[in-house]
């Protein structure tokens, strides 16, 4: 059935609702929303018997009787205003409505009782998706925000939510678009890039503990494995609790140190927005990074307690706390060849092999206030802090300096305070005050031990003592940083079309660097380096402020949203060092310009244009020298200039309901002017490098896209993404252009039956193709994978993904490998006990491989990981 959904007067009516309820079965066989044109399409069986409701906000429900035949039927459907306010009561809900910029999908419609997690039940929805990482994307942005009944789930991250939240708690899950936590403001910013998600819980869920306890055991080659998954929930208007507990030594990682760092706690960088890049970076070593969430084992301690409380109507309270503990053992084979340049010695190809053991201790804790007097005041508060233990050990063989011990640890720790204020004087005057303050102390600390049959290149540059065995050599460093940055917006509202925002603001930062090289002893004593000959001791204070005014005009015309504005900006930077100072204070005028189109309720296009001023934090001005790893020495240059990009972003999407159909797309350019850029200087595979400002420009342009579309029950999805970029460096005094050119093919069947087995079946296609100096590799990644999904026999679910990869340049295959993961489990209906045996890595695969480019080299690498291990889990349901 196909046709055309009216009002009284014959206009069309866009994202009316459509369902058909087969009389014989009492169950939902199809629904739709019409498009722009009032079109609907249903999907019936023939000679049977429907219910037909179809429902638009403010017009009287109609509700039918209908009788199929053999042939298909062309109808429309005529709406009369609702002024009696009569309802005719919905016998079934629709799986997806549309409600101004909220998606609401009925959970239940989609799915069929394999669902165990919230990340089962987001894979099935259309336009959502789980990325690599475990984090939601829709329309090809990262949810930063997940809630549950309204109250923050551990704000800032969106995989401990898909990670842990019980599938059956689910009732609907809200796509929050243009998402904004300031109701003051929704009228006069522009959000597009906001999405937000909120879950609302089953009537049997709320006011009520639940949650899970899940215990297991398995063996490892003799090795004894074990799990427990320990999790709580309790939900109410006024106040809600989560605990989310995970102990294991089966290589399941809760939350990596990825995730840590990531983890912003829902703050945002003020500064970024002003027209002015100045972002403090992490100092730390450089820990080996876990591939694809593997390695060669791993043992997991999380802890993750979430609360919120409203005392009153005007007061919330929230906050969390999260401990991850993790001991990992990796294993590594790499082969790296260096860039060349005309006319100088290049390194020999270099072979290595490393065994590292990594500690790490991580924390954070966050606490908000958000007290809303009435609807024109609101004030925030929050304090989110950072607190870790980290160490690595690493044995590492080279074949050109033969044997290497590192060793690296910290114990960082940052607490971040936010503050806003949003009042509102009238409908035309709007005020709002933010405030963010950082402070941050890390205390990075580097060994290397080497024998004196090692090949070492820094010995006499360092002044080392070599008449001891071997050369240890250590570093500490550390780093304070002191940063607040605040402004003061104001929003006069022209009328309901426009608006203009005038903003005033500062960024102060006061950074320290202290940092010192020095050889140990045989006898365990330490020396200072007296005879070095550089300066390898860096006592630097790093001072830096940019004030600003700031003006934009929002202007609605029709589909069209023009957003032009400029900034004047005042910088002034000072580093003092060495008895001296060097400072530099400049005005600058940044403009910027964002367009929307709405073209369609559900489609829209973006353009954005930013000219923005970047600037190095402490790290680049240190002019001392200092260790990045035994072979790598690093001296900062105190006069380093800022720099200048233009940014340029255009985006397309489009969510068709009519046709099951979402579209998304990306184009993102930038260029970057007096861009800073490291100067290395080789001896063999030993590296001096130093900062300059390039007066070659740098240039990076990626796109990414999706199409995914419904055909019935099936979900096909074709994606990609590009990646070309080009810097400029100087290598042993030439001028070397590195290039890549990345691309990455996604495509996906899958399908989502009730009651038949569920397979999803794709081919992922990854090239990355490197020019370095004379150098030239393209390797190529062919990933097919085929996932199994069945519930059978009224409580049985098995599941199997498989995967296999060819891992190739041009020439030959490096490598094939496989992984197939299994499980099977058993629930019966309305029983609160869940018994599981898993399998994972099946086909016992060893390694996984990848390649990596940097400023002088490009690598191959055999990464080793967990062998093949079973696991008998219980689960009892709270």
């Amino acid at each position: 059935m196909e046709g055309v959904v009216k009002d009284s007067i014959g206009n069309p009516l866009e994202m009316a609702n459509i369902i058909a309820i087969n009389q014989a079965t009492k169950t939902l066989d199809s629904y739709a929303i019409t498009n722009d044109k009032g079109r609907y399409k249903l999907d019936l069986k023939a000679n049977s018997t429907y219910q037909i409701q179809v429902s638009y906000i403010g017009m009287k429900t109609l509700d039918i009787p209908f009788t199929t035949q053999d042939k298909n039927v062309t109808k429309t459907f005529i709406l009369k205003e609702d002024n009696q306010l009569d309802a005719v009561e919905i016998t079934y809900e629709m799986p997806v409505t549309i409600k101004g910029d909220t998606l609401v999908y009925n959970a239940d419609s989609f799915t069929n009782g394999s669902e165990k997690k919230l990340e089962d039940v987001l894979k099935k929805l259309p336009g959502v998706e789980i990325n690599a990482n475990g984090e939601i994307e829709v329309e090809g942005k990262v949810v930063k925000k997940v809630m549950v009944e309204g109250k923050d789930f551990f704000d800032g991250d969106s995989k401990l939510a898909t990670k842990n939240i019980p599938a059956d708690a689910i009732d609907k899950i809200q796509v929050l678009k243009n998402h904004s936590e300031v109701g003051q403001l929704r009228g006069v910013t522009s959000n597009e890039d906001n999405i937000a998600i909120n879950i609302k819980l089953k009537e049997g869920k709320k006011n009520f503990w639940f949650g899970e306890i899940t215990a297991g055991v398995g063996n490892d080659n003799g090795k004894d494995l074990y799990l427990a998954h320990p999790k709580l929930f309790y939900y109410s208007p006024k106040y809600s609790i989560n605990i989310i507990t995970d102990l294991n030594n089966i290589g399941e990682i809760p939350f990596t140190r990825r995730d840590y760092f990531n983890f912003t706690g829902g703050f945002k960088n003020m500064n970024s927005s002003s027209g002015t890049g100045f972002n403090v970076t992490s100092n730390d070593m450089g820990f080996l990074s876990l591939q694809n969430n593997k390695a060669k084992a791993i043992d997991s301690k999380f802890g993750a307690a979430n609360f919120s409380y409203a005392p009153n109507k005007k007061l919330d309270l929230s906050g969390f706390a999260i401990y991850s503990g993790t001991r990992t053992d990796l294993q590594e084979n790499t082969e790296r060849a260096y860039v060349n340049t005309n006319g100088n010695p290049t390194p020999p190809d270099e072979f290595t092999t490393s065994a590292t053991h990594q500690k790490s201790d991580l924390g954070l804790f966050k606490l908000s206030a958000n007290y809303k007097q009435n609807s024109n005041n609101q004030l925030d508060y929050d304090v989110f802090a950072k607190i870790s233990k980290q160490r690595e050990f690493q044995n590492f063989f080279s074949s050109i300096t033969n044997r290497v011990n590192e060793n690296q640890e910290q114990n960082p720790f940052s607490i971040n305070q936010n503050f806003n204020y949003y009042y509102t004087a009238s409908d035309k005057h709007i005020f709002a005050l933010s405030a963010q303050h950082l402070w941050q102390d890390e205390d990075p600390f580097y060994n290397a031990l080497l024998a004196q049959t090692s090949t070492f290149n820094f010995d006499a540059v360092l002044g080392l003592d070599t008449n001891q065995n071997s050369y240890n050599i250590a570093q500490n460093k550390r780093i304070k940083t002191n940063k607040i940055d605040a402004k003061l917006d104001y929003w006069y509202v022209l009328n309901a079309k426009s608006n203009l925002n005038f903003t005033i603001g500062s960024l102060l930062s006061n950074q320290q660097f202290n940092s010192q090289i020095y050889q140990i002893l045989d006898n365990g004593n330490n020396t200072e380096l007296n005879n070095a000959l550089i300066n390898i001791n860096n006592d630097v204070t790093y001072h830096f402020n940019d004030t600003y005014l700031g003006a934009h005009y929002r202007l609605k015309v029709g589909k069209f949203t023009f957003t032009p504005g400029v900034s004047i900006h005042n910088y002034s930077t000072k580093n003092t060092q060495l008895n001296t100072e060097v400072s530099d204070n400049f005005f600058r005028v940044l403009p910027d310009f964002n367009t929307r189109i709405q073209l369609k309720k559900s489609e829209n296009l973006n353009f954005n244009y930013k000219m923005q001023t970047n600037f190095t934090d402490i790290n680049k001005l240190a002019a001392g020298s200092v260790l990045n790893s035994y072979n790598a020495l690093y001296a900062g240059n105190r006069n380093l200039e800022n720099s200048l990009s233009h940014n340029l972003n255009l985006s397309y999407f489009s969510f068709n309901m009519f046709n099951y159909t979402n579209v998304f797309a990306f184009i993102n350019y930038s260029k970057q002017i007096d861009q800073i850029r490291n100067q290395s200087v080789f001896n063999g595979v030993f590296n001096a490098a130093t900062s300059f400002n390039s007066n070659f420009a740098d240039e990076v342009l990626s796109v990414n896209g999706r199409f995914e579309r419904r055909f019935g029950k099936l979900k096909a999805s074709l994606g990609g993404n590009f990646s070309l970029s080009k810097f400029n460096q100087l290598i042993n005094n030439q001028r070397s252009v590195s290039e890549s050119f990345s691309q990455s093919y996604k495509t996906k069947l899958s399908t989502n039956y009730k009651k038949a087995p569920n397979v999803e079946v794709g081919y992922n296609l990854q090239i990355n193709d490197y020019t370095q100096g004379n150098i030239s590799t393209k390797y190529f990644t062919h990933s097919p994978f085929i996932n199994v999904d069945a519930y059978f026999l009224k409580g049985f679910v098995f599941k199997a993904d498989y995967t296999y990869n060819n891992y190739k340049t041009e020439e030959k295959t490096i490598n094939n490998y496989s992984f197939l993961d299994a499980s099977l489990l058993y629930q019966k209906e309305d029983s609160k006990w869940e018994y599981k045996v898993g399998v994972t890595n099946i086909l016992n695969t060893k390694s996984l491989n990848q390649n990596n480019s940097s400023t002088t080299f490009t690598s191959t690498s055999e990464y080793f990981i967990q062998p093949r291990y079973v696991v008998l889990s219980l689960k009892y349901d709270l």
